[in-house]
């Protein structure tokens, strides 16, 4: 069953990139752009994360933090990070267990590869409710981004 706007987020914690432990409450009081992603490494996750980093300031100035999320593990996400100088966490959902929360799991994906992200975006308020939910069945089209501003801007008003 999905989630539904308005509900509470699933809470998460999870490896990043670094090793370190990011959890979804220690940005309570942000708004939080969470962004789950098929594969590194590959075309339109590249492009969406890229597009991402490229405007991080607008998401910055909405007092919105970006979290994004894929089933890769964290040796290959800081190997991505590095690579596109990505400057957000990248999250290893290595045992599909927040994907699978978020509604934004394929079972069955490409080449018989099984167990891998959505591509989804999700932005959840200062007080861990869930004001935005995107979740896209082709992983070749990307997430909205001009709807996710306008519910950061609409939280920030």
């Amino acid at each position: 069953m999905a989630i539904q706007i308005g509900e509470k987020a699933p809470t998460f914690t999870l490896h990043a990139h670094d090793k370190s432990e990011v959890s979804l409450e220690d940005h309570k009081g942000k708004n939080v752009v969470v962004l789950f992603f098929p594969l590194a490494f590959t075309g339109t996750c590249t492009d969406e994360l890229c597009a991402i980093r490229d405007d991080l300031s607008a998401y910055n100035d909405m007092n919105a933090e970006v979290l994004a999320i894929s089933v890769d593990s964290l040796f290959t996400l800081d190997q991505f990070r590095q690579k596109h100088g990505y400057n957000f966490n990248l999250l290893s959902d290595f045992n599909k267990v927040v994907s699978r929360s978020y509604g934004a799991f394929y079972e069955d994906f490409v080449l018989g590869m099984k167990g891998v992200s959505k591509r989804a975006a999700f932005v959840v308020d200062k007080q861990g409710t869930l004001r935005y939910a995107e979740v896209l069945d082709k992983a070749s089209d990307l997430p909205n981004f001009t709807a996710i501003k306008e519910t950061l801007t609409k939280l920030n008003a």
